[in-house]
């Protein structure tokens, strides 16, 4: 009877499986694969169980669809990774290039949530040609936490959809500040993504704020002079120019994310530099041709999931006539970086070069408001008007440090190691205990935010002065060559000049602070002594206070001045502790 039993549920579970496996299971398709988007109408967004449910079920209908569990993010819940492959092959090779797409990094701008869901069902049914080079990954929704944290009021300035999730994750962090400094289990769960899929093309949708215009599209690609060489000269000349046609063949005109605020766009604007605390940023540290979709927040919310899909569809197309091209300059790029002796660590616009742009707008002025009585922008939506505008889209290295040998970082800064090694970056461990003659930092100025940002009371305008030292070194520590792939994302974290280094970001707070310090009264004596003993120390304090009056008339600055020139003072403050091989 037992044997009967089991023999029945292994018939049962057979079928079961084999139905799953059916691709051409019509009823499935056509009731399963209608998105919560298109049975509302284009009024409401999916849920977070929607989505896993919707592509977990396409995944097992058709071969060309996988979905993947990949990690942990701060909501408790994983991260997925959905792949499309024509020949479904999800591996990348010698002839393969890949679009990575992040949806819902900020759940209430769910458009993309919604367009890749139908442009998966679209890609699995056949309905859109697609090279077979093309293996394309998506994240459904990166922001868990606040895809389940759904609302309908946090959006006070968009046009749907109807219910939405929050821009802040499980621990109110926006992801869209944390790729450098992986605070969140988000961050550090994409770098492992990331680096898995390695994409060549990277997209990332957004909904914008702002100044109101025509257009329901706006780009932001990463700033070509920034990812540079043959790849910022591509996405520069033809990889936008070649979406932006593409897309108007469509009737859908596009335009570069208007960055204004608080003031109409006709007066010009510069391009968004995204830095690597955004996730363009970040992923241009690896070379991937990055970009941000962003939709305009006032235009009906079919109409912006609509166009989503169609530039994701444009993209795709671009890919597949030009992979092989991208392939190459995807190891050009390679050699390029190689060869360069400087690195930009901050940039600036360049006004000596601008591009016009035939824009779309609509008549703005200032009225009084009903509310406050006091002026108030206005955008008169019966006044279209098509200019041209000065769009400011060079800049030229602002700071710039030569590239080293290597850096050495003692093995005891292991959530910096940590990272490095998340991030795909080669590291040599140091076989015995060792001295090696360095180049050392001293972090002589800095300033720090006032007001807590993501977390943190970063710092900013950072300068440091390089001396030669000879340090010893312990067996374990590291030495990380830059000629590797991740050269870029080194010099952007380990510079502490670099706006978004880890000094910046508060990973080396502990050297700014003195652990010993002295009482004056027992001091003096020492410092007489000391002055008496050194004759260059004592020529030096003098000259000093002949030419500083505050410093004169300032008994504890002597004090300290001489005891900052002293033995007694210690080596660990303001040293910073990772050293470089010129």
């Amino acid at each position: 009877m037992k044997k009967l039993l089991l023999i029945g549920i292994t018939i049962v579970f057979t079928i079961s499986c084999n139905n799953k496996q059916q691709p051409d299971n019509k009823e499935n398709k056509d009731f399963d694969y209608i998105t919560s988007f298109e049975k509302s109408n284009g009024f409401e967004t999916a849920t977070y169980d929607e989505v896993i449910d919707y592509y977990t079920n396409l995944a097992a209908s058709y071969p060309t669809v996988k979905i993947d569990t990949i990690g942990a993010t701060d909501a408790g819940k994983p991260l997925h990774v959905v792949w499309f492959n024509k020949n479904e092959s999800f591996t990348k090779n010698a002839e393969t290039i890949s679009l990575l797409i992040n949806n819902g990094i900020h759940p209430g701008e769910s458009d993309g949530i919604d367009a890749t869901m139908m442009l998966y069902r679209d890609l699995a049914q056949h309905k859109i040609n697609i090279n077979p080079n093309i293996i394309i990954a998506t994240i459904p929704i990166y922001n868990v936490g606040g895809s389940l944290n759904r609302n309908t009021g946090t959006r006070a300035n968009q046009n749907g959809p109807k219910s939405y999730g929050f821009r802040g994750n499980a621990r109110n962090f926006d992801l869209n500040r944390d790729f450098i400094k992986s605070d969140t289990k988000n961050a550090k769960t994409f770098a492992q993504i990331y680096h898995m899929i390695k994409p060549e093309v990277f997209i990332d949708n957004h909904v914008s704020n702002g100044a109101d215009y025509q257009y329901t599209l706006t780009h932001l690609f990463t700033q070509h002079n920034k990812l540079g060489g043959p790849l910022g000269n591509y996405l520069h000349h033809k990889l936008m120019p070649n979406l932006t046609s593409n897309l108007e063949e469509k009737s859908l005109p596009i335009t570069p994310y208007v960055n204004v605020w608080g003031n109409t766009p006709e007066a010009g604007w510069s391009q968004f530099m995204d830095y690597p605390r955004y996730s363009t940023g970040y992923t241009t540290l690896f070379n991937s041709l990055g970009m941000m979709v962003e939709t305009h927040m006032l235009k009906p919310y079919k109409d912006r999931v609509n166009q989503t899909y169609e530039l994701m569809e444009s993209m795709i197309d671009i890919m597949g006539k030009d992979a092989q091209n991208i392939k190459n300059l995807y190891k050009d790029q390679i050699d390029f970086m190689y060869n360069q002796k400087t690195y930009a660590l901050d940039w600036t616009v360049d006004s000596t070069q601008t591009t016009t742009l035939n824009f779309m707008g609509y008549e703005g002025s200032y009225i009084p408001s009903d509310v406050t009585g006091k002026p108030r922008l206005f955008y008169d939506r019966t006044k279209p008007f098509t200019k041209e505008v000065t769009y400011y889209n060079f800049f030229k290295p602002k700071k710039e440090v030569s590239i080293p040998k290597a850096y050495i970082i003692p093995q005891n800064f292991h959530d910096v190691i940590t990272l490095l090694k998340a991030n795909d970056v080669a590291l040599t461990t140091i076989a015995k205990d060792t001295s090696i003659n360095v180049s050392s930092y001293k972090i002589k100025n800095y300033k720090t935010r006032s007001n807590p940002f993501e977390g943190h009371y970063m710092h900013y305008n950072t300068s440091v002065t390089e001396e030669q030292a000879t340090i010893n070194f312990r067996k374990g520590d590291y030495i990380v060559y830059t000629q590797q792939e991740s050269l870029r994302y080194l010099i952007a974290t380990l510079e502490p000049e670099a706006p978004d280094s880890f000094f910046n970001w508060n990973y080396f707070d502990t050297i700014l602070q003195q652990k010993e310090h002295f009482s004056p009264y027992v001091f003096e004596d020492t410092a007489k002594e000391l002055l008496a003993s050194d004759n260059n120390l004592r020529t030096e304090f003098e000259n000093l206070k002949a030419s500083n009056e505050d410093f004169a008339n300032n008994w504890y600055a002597q004090l300290n001045w001489i005891y900052e020139h002293s033995i007694h003072y210690e080596k660990a403050h303001m040293q910073y502790p990772i050293y470089l091989l010129r």
